[in-house]
């Protein structure tokens, strides 16, 4: 891909609080936000895709995120206490 001028500008509104952690992530990278804008574009040209999956979340994840807003969670501690919790439930 050859390398030109950036002249074009890229607008878009996303929610303060996304960009705000968003770029902290990206500096933390060593990057900011044209650097990872045009990471993302080269990868769609170059994939004729988005470079990542993009799909729906299925019944039983939908069911999870509702428990999870709704405040119905199951705190462990550990992975073997969890695990615990879950074969309890058999």
């Amino acid at each position: 891909m050859a390398t030109t001028a950036k002249t074009a500008t890229v607008r878009a509104r996303v929610a303060p609080g996304l960009k705000a952690e968003a770029e902290r992530v990206l500096a933390d990278l060593g990057l900011n936000a044209t650097a990872a804008i045009t990471m993302l574009y080269e990868q769609i040209v170059r994939r004729h895709a988005i470079p990542f999956t993009v799909e729906l979340p299925n019944a039983t994840t939908r069911a999870a995120m509702r428990d999870a807003e709704a405040g119905a969670i199951t705190r462990a501690g550990s992975a073997d206490n969890l695990f615990a919790q879950l074969d309890a439930d058999d």
